[in-house]
């Protein structure tokens, strides 16, 4: 009888605590979307990767475009919900226009009117830290599309300030660049002098030292 009071006194000091507390989860289930086109510009290239990724990743129409009045349903994997979507407008490397932070999972068709369009084509990260202006040298946007027309593909792409010591992180994560893809490389608002360097499937790499990437859109491979 006392273990039976004992174990009825804690289970209503559990319930009163409000019971074992559970960590809460991201949402889960399907992002795909429909990608609808309301302005007057065809879409050249379009953008979706998780928020918390700092890459936009591969441009998901592939080979296809989305005139103007026109869908295009984008194929996501099921998993995580909250996503960051960009287009590109009447060419590669043309005016960009960003929604962050949806829940792709709670959305059927995502329209882009163009109204809120931005030249450049340059895109920074979801939510990264902005650097400080470097003590010398120009500043700005130095994000860049990558542009394959070799016949290798591109398995590892680093960007790194030319003050820095060491490439950092691989740009690419777990992507490739086939050859004929664009994909876009996001960089931080901040200092424009990069050194970039490429690692093919052969393993071969290239570099190039110094280059001002705020006044590149796109960089093409191989590096001649």
């Amino acid at each position: 009888m006392l273990m039976r009071r004992l174990a009825t006194a804690a289970a209503a000091a559990f319930l009163a605590l409000g019971g074992l507390a559970v960590p809460a989860q991201a949402q889960t289930g399907d992002p795909s979307f429909n990608l609808v086109n309301r302005s007057n510009r065809t879409i050249y290239e379009a953008y979706a990767s998780p928020s918390s990724d700092s890459n936009w990743g591969q441009d998901r129409l592939g080979n296809n475009t989305v005139p103007a009045g026109r869908s295009f349903v984008v194929r996501l994997p099921q998993g995580e919900c909250m996503y960051d979507v960009r287009v590109v407008y009447d060419r590669a490397g043309g005016p960009s226009e960003e929604r962050r932070n949806l829940n792709l999972c709670n959305v059927t068709d995502l329209p882009f009117d163009g109204r809120q369009a931005q030249q450049g084509g340059g895109a920074q990260p979801p939510q990264a830290q902005q650097r400080p202006p470097a003590s010398a040298g120009p500043s700005g946007n130095p994000s860049f599309n990558l542009v394959n027309q070799g016949r290798q593909t591109v398995m590892q792409v680093f960007a790194s300030l030319a003050t820095d010591q060491n490439w950092g992180p691989d740009r690419l994560g777990a992507d490739t660049v086939a050859p004929g893809a664009v994909y876009a490389v996001r960089l931080p608002e901040g200092p424009c002098m990069y050194d970039i360097r490429f690692v093919y499937d052969s393993g071969q790499p290239q570099e190039r030292r110094n280059v001002n990437l705020c006044e590149v859109t796109n960089v093409t491979v191989p590096l001649q």
